[in-house]
Order: structure tokens, then sequence, then C-alpha cells
């Protein structure tokens, strides 16, 4: 059986493949910028191997944000063998390769993500050819959950937003300006924190501000990346994660407006890389 996982800054989805079956995990994100290797087996253990029970598995294809290098993927692959020594085949690519696989399978094509952070590359339907620097979410991660929901807060604390539109944040919230400081500055994953506003423009779509936050930042993504790849009007443009699903709209009139080429639009790349690694 293989055991394949797409791990986000948030969570790490799991599919379990046989012949004739499939079951789907999860467990937290284990991005090796922030896991060590004895982490990574830990936090696997506590969390994915009750699930498992005794399946036999005979190899594990890992795609995860922070794998980006040779030595952050050893901490992966080194915690994956910790919990999973009898296993011989053990893959440890970037969530990038994930979207380009189950988004372009073995055709040409354009990858973006859309989830917590962002990224986007070429793909040659075999490899990537061309990725253009995704620095995080400090100083880049365009149209990404966090960016979209540092726009909710900016307009919060600025008091951007009109009566109606701070009336309700705080009651859905009813948190403060030291407090929403305290989470961004001082504790564990911000970018986390910053895109659990994303809920707050899901919620109040058609209202112009919430419109202009999502037109402007998704924008951001089209002007930042896509516009520096040759290949963005001629390749099928396809994308990935939660903010591409819930705001496909905006992705739509975009490329339309643009004269791109549209692609898919998946929620999650997992079924994607089901039927590529099938």
């Amino acid at each position: 059986m293989k055991l394949i996982a797409d791990s986000g800054a948030t969570k790490t989805a799991w599919t379990l493949l046989g012949m004739r079956s499939r079951k789907h995990f999860q467990t937290q994100g284990l991005s090796p910028y922030y896991f060590s290797a004895e982490q990574i087996a830990e936090t696997i253990s506590r969390e994915l191997l009750p699930e498992l029970g005794k399946k036999s598995i005979d190899a594990i294809y890992f795609y995860g944000t922070g794998c980006a290098t040779v030595p952050l993927q050893k901490i992966v692959h080194s915690g994956l063998k910790q919990v999973f020594p009898e296993v011989e085949t053990i893959e440890v690519e970037t969530d990038l390769l994930a979207a380009a696989r189950a988004l372009c399978g073995r055709e040409k094509g354009i990858a973006c993500i859309l989830g917590t952070g962002s990224n986007s590359c070429v793909f040659n339907g075999k490899k990537i050819t061309r990725n253009n620097p995704a620095p995080g979410y400090v100083l880049g991660d365009e149209g990404s959950g966090a960016y979209l929901g540092k726009k909710v807060l900016q307009h919060f604390i600025y008091g951007t937003f009109d009566d109606e539109l701070m009336h309700q944040f705080r009651e859905k919230y009813k948190v403060e300006y030291r407090e929403i400081l305290d989470n961004v500055y001082k504790k564990p994953w911000p970018n986390r924190y910053m895109a659990g506003f994303t809920t707050f423009l899901s919620e109040n779509r058609g209202h112009y501000m919430i419109e202009n936050i999502l037109d402007d930042g998704i924008s951001d993504f089209f002007m930042t990346h896509l516009f520096k790849y040759p290949e963005t009007w001629t390749y099928p443009i396809h994308f990935c994660g939660s903010i591409s699903w819930h705001f496909r709209d905006k992705i739509k009139d975009l490329c339309e407006g643009f004269q791109f080429q549209l692609g898919n639009i998946l929620q999650a790349p997992m079924d994607g890389l089901v039927n590529y690694h099938k």
C-alpha cells in the first residue's frame, strides 16, 4: 500500500492507497521549518499510527511546505524513517510539486497555491521549470489566507471598516488591539492566526469593503507572480488551496479579464495526487 501526505502550514492530509481502496486521515502540519525530525516522528506516532493500525506500507510520498531544500527534506525523511523503518521507498518533495502533479497531471501548466500561504510554478509535465520566489507571510504570500487575514486586521485596527463591519467584527471575535498584537508578534503560528480571519471575508461577501480586500489581495498574487512567467499567456493556469476554492469567483473573473486560460481549481491536491500515484 502507498501512503501519500500533503502537508501545509496548518494540517497534513494523509491517504492510504491500496489496489481497490483508499482511507483518509489528518494530522497537524509538519513543516521542517518548525519541527525537528524527532518532533515529526512523535507527532506521526501519536496522531497517525493509531489510525493506520497494522497496515503494510510499501512506499511513502510526502509533499510538504518547507520541503524546498535537501537539508529540510532530510529532516522530514528522518522523522518518517523513525516511524516507518521497514519502508524502503520514502520520497519527500515540496508542496508546490504536489500542486503541480495534482493540478497538471503529466501535462504542461502553471500551478498556483492559495492557502494559508501562496506559491506558484511553471510545470512542463515532468518537473518544475520556473518558480517565482515565495518569501513567506512576512515578505510575501500575496493572495494567501495570511495575506487577506492581515488586511482584515488592518481594516479593524485602523478603523477603516464602516460601522456595520466594525460591529460584526467585534461581535464575532471579541478581540481588541493588544490581544491581536500578542497573537501576531508573541505567540506561535502568526500566519495561521491571521489566515483564520478570512472567514470574516466569506461571511460578509457583497459588502464593497470585503470585495475590495479580495480584489486587491488576489490581484496582488496575479501581478506579483503570474505576470512574471512568459508561459502565463500560453499554458493553462491551475489553482488549489482553501482561498482558491472559497473565492474561485474572483480567480475566474481575473483570468477572464486578463484573458488567461483557467484550468482546474481544487480545494486540496489530494485527489489529484491519488490519481497521479495510481
